[in-house]
């Protein structure tokens, strides 16, 4: 089944009369809904909904933008419609390792995840990635040490306003992001995170895990914010561990667990699943 073309999302305190007078707007106005999917949260009692749609009449998707602030004012919702038929502009970020690229490129290949990679940047020379088919994506080598780090920083801002981007996503980009450039990319940044119960934090987390006897082993992807690694949560998923893995089975099992939470979550807010609640998210999955 094709998806639809528009997506509206929306949040609000929940009171009666929200998803009546929202879906006699989009009918008056040409729509006809393919999917819709909400949710109350009695904590904090606020709606949040998902609705895709394609226009089968009316005036045209900005007359329903433009007039949409006759439903939104009274609710006041926070709201958002985007055309999903246009890929989003996403900008990767990548250090050494670099499986987590080479995933999101080949879903991108294949059609799986709708966006228009617009650049790669790395702190590691182009060499380094030589055995992967950037196809003609533009590659910018930004190395960064304490003294230039905030330098390179404002070269990575220019080239997201530079290239127009959307998204930025941490393809396990090694180096914490500055409280002044996570600000600027609030719900605009991905970043995927080894997570452990309990945590291991610093160097060679895996090694750190098996000489703790994991019995799990996970990724978490999450939007970037100023508290590291403190973000709010998209996606997670674990895999079990057992006492004959050994520290590089855990790291082929972490490989293959980052890479597929990092393209749920990217894929998530590619399709506008995902509404900010606080420091959570709500997550429409499919």
């Amino acid at each position: 089944m094709s998806k639809p073309q528009y997506v509206l999302t929306l949040s609000c305190l929940n009171r009666p009369g929200i998803v009546a007078a929202v879906s006699t707007y989009l009918f008056e106005h040409g729509a006809d809904i393919r999917e819709a999917q909400q949710f109350d949260d009695d904590e904090s009692g606020k709606f949040f909904a998902r609705i895709g749609f394609d226009l089968v009449g009316g005036s045209g998707i900005e007359v329903l933008r433009e007039n949409f602030h006759s439903i939104a004012e009274p609710f006041k919702l926070t709201h958002a419609i985007n055309d999903h038929a246009t890929p989003r502009r996403v900008l990767l970020l990548v250090s050494k390792f670099d499986h987590c690229l080479v995933d999101l490129l080949y879903r991108w290949r294949i059609g799986e995840l709708a966006m228009t990679p617009t650049a790669i940047i790395s702190n590691h020379g182009r060499e380094h990635f030589a055995g992967i088919d950037l196809g003609g994506i533009s590659f910018h080598h930004l190395p960064v040490t304490r003294d230039t780090k905030m330098e390179q920083e404002g070269q990575i801002w220019a080239l997201v306003k530079e290239t127009k981007s959307e998204l930025v996503v941490l393809a396990r980009y090694m180096q914490v992001l500055s409280d002044a450039l996570a600000a600027k990319l609030a719900g605009k940044c991905i970043n995927i995170h080894h997570s452990f119960l309990p945590g291991f934090k610093g160097a060679k987390p895996y090694h750190q895990a098996h000489g703790r006897g994991v019995k799990l082993i996970g990724a978490t992807g999450h939007y970037v914010t100023t508290d590291l690694d403190e973000g709010p949560i998209i996606e997670q998923d674990v895999e079990r561990i057992s006492h004959a893995d050994t520290p590089d089975d855990l790291v082929r099992k972490g490989r293959d667990i980052e890479r597929r939470v990092l393209a749920r979550a990217v894929r998530y807010h590619l399709e506008d699943r995902v509404i900010l609640n606080g420091k959570k998210a709500v997550v429409f999955t499919a």
